[in-house]
């Protein structure tokens, strides 16, 4: 089986043999299958990792999809949504028709409203073990909105073309919340899985963090609340999302810093004392090792775009 990890959009569709993204934090793209055949085919079995979300909107007509470490029922689905880090595998994948996918970074995102609402929809959780089936109405609605945020994306970019791009994302996951609100929460609902419930407390610990000026979050510290051994705990998240809980507790961190560095003129050291961290240089080689840049370089570029 072939592993990716794309870090970037641009790594992705070189890795694929896609054009370049015109865009380094978003792309949309939609494939039509060739008129000699009606599917398009991946008989490779591939595993893949992004640093980004995707929205694909695409019927899946044979082969198998694994999503985390639990197989995908995509038999009838019509909608698949990664969010970013999370892992996802395919064996011998046939698509029909048309297939049309959205990615796009968190850094395209942040500070707009819809970086809070992807928090709260649960079809990004590995939770979900199925993709959003749509009846043929539906679908029409979620292709047609797709095509409106294509032809934004490749018209000439100017002041407008991002909010109007966002507007209409905001508009096609609204719609997807409630086919998913219909699809699943209609039905009697499953336990919650140990990611899903750990997800939910690294959030409170990481919204007290700044709030009560706390020390950092550690894992015998969470693993308590859940009342797990540490062990146990990074162990049951390594194999649920192939990460364990300090990858996660890291992975929070560095998305909390960048809201600050983007959205304030705090010092780099200012901003690691409010996540709790006891030097600022400890933060620093952290977001560095994580991110590729030091959190100036990252403010510096991210606030040029």
């Amino acid at each position: 089986m072939k592993k990716y990890h794309f870090k970037s959009i641009t790594e992705q569709n070189q890795a694929f043999g896609i054009r370049p993204p015109e865009h380094p934090l978003i792309d949309v793209m939609k494939f039509n299958s060739d008129e000699r055949q009606s599917e398009f085919a991946c008989t490779e079995n591939l595993s893949l990792q992004a640093s980004f979300y995707s929205i694909s909107l695409k019927h899946i007509t044979e082969g198998e999809i694994h999503y985390g470490r639990t197989k995908y029922d995509c038999s009838n689905g019509t909608m698949i949504f990664m969010a970013p880090e999370q892992e996802i595998a395919s064996r011998g994948v046939k698509v029909s028709s048309v297939a049309r996918t959205i990615c796009f970074h968190e850094d395209y995102i942040r500070g707009h409203e819809i970086q809070q609402q992807l928090k709260q929809y649960h079809f990004f959780n590995y939770s979900v073990n199925e993709a959003l089936h749509l009846s043929p109405k539906e679908e029409k609605q979620m292709a047609a909105i797709f095509d409106a945020i294509e032809a934004e994306y490749h018209n000439n970019q100017d002041a407008f073309t991002k909010e109007l791009i966002l507007s209409q994302l905001s508009t096609l996951l609204r719609y997807a919340n409630r086919y998913y609100h219909r699809q699943f929460l209609m039905r009697k609902e499953s336990s919650s899985s140990v990611y899903e419930r750990f997800a939910q407390i690294l959030d409170q610990r990481m919204q007290q963090l700044e709030a009560e000026s706390m020390n950092l979050p550690e894992v015998e510290e969470l693993a308590q609340k859940m009342n797990m051994t540490s062990r146990y705990l990074s162990d049951a998240l390594k194999a649920e999302t192939g990460k364990t809980t300090k990858d996660w507790i890291h992975r929070a961190l560095i998305e909390r810093s960048k809201d600050l560095l983007l959205s304030t003129s705090d010092s780099v050291a200012t901003i690691a004392y409010g996540l709790g961290f006891d030097y600022p240089q400890y933060f620093s080689r952290l977001f560095k090792n994580k991110v590729g840049l030091t959190p100036s370089e990252y403010r510096a570029e991210n606030r040029a775009h």
